[in-house]
């Protein structure tokens, strides 16, 4: 990680309020958020973790489905703008507090989702971060993010090098598959951009 938990969240506490339009205007994050709410597909009785929340776009976009969302992010700020969304909407079965990748403060969940968030973290941090959402009991994980296809292409970047840190896909299958996932579905939005798709049957939630 290149900046502290601390200097992100103040970052983002800063933009909380622009943050919605800003990425709005950006082709490749509607998609991602489309793909992840499309794989998440939550039953009615099951409890779907945020992580990263932000605004909450993930979230409220599963509330229908779900019988409970609980979304957890760093950034106070962000999550004050979620549930203005969430109260707006008449939204009651979405949680938002505070909680990071590698401590969600969460006991369990069926489905854990997570949205340009994870990029934040360096590569061994992912990897943390992934087996601290297997210790959930989830049968499945979907993450969208920032994350390299190829060559990464700094004219073109979907992310901030001196504060972000993207992993190749390579790297991220890898630590699916030692947390006890299958990778399921591959999504490239852009050589930069992705949605993963994890999933564990019975015996890898023994």
């Amino acid at each position: 990680m290149k900046r502290t938990l601390e200097e992100h969240a103040a970052r983002f506490d800063d933009v909380a309020g622009e943050y919605d339009d800003s990425q709005n205007d950006t082709g490749e994050y509607r998609a991602c958020v489309s793909l992840v709410v499309e794989h998440a597909d939550p039953g009615p009785d099951e409890t779907v973790v945020d992580l990263g929340t932000g605004t909450g776009a993930i979230a409220l976009a599963l509330a229908d489905e779900a019988g409970e969302v609980v979304g957890r992010d760093i950034s106070e700020g962000m999550m004050e703008r979620a549930r203005e969304k969430a109260d707006s909407q008449g939204i009651d079965n979405v949680a938002f507090g505070e909680g990071r990748f590698r401590e969600p403060n969460v006991d369990s969940a069926d489905v854990v989702v997570s949205n340009f968030a994870m990029h934040h973290l360096g590569d061994e941090e992912k990897r943390e971060a992934i087996e601290a959402i297997a210790g959930l009991g989830p049968r499945k994980f979907v993450l969208g993010d920032v994350m390299f296809f190829g060559e990464p292409d700094p004219d073109e970047p979907f992310y901030s090098p001196e504060v972000d840190d993207p992993s190749t896909v390579g790297h991220l299958a890898d630590a699916l598959t030692d947390a006890g996932f299958a990778l399921t579905a591959v999504e490239r939005v852009h050589d930069q951009v992705g949605v993963l798709v994890a999933e564990r049957g019975a015996s890898g939630n023994e």
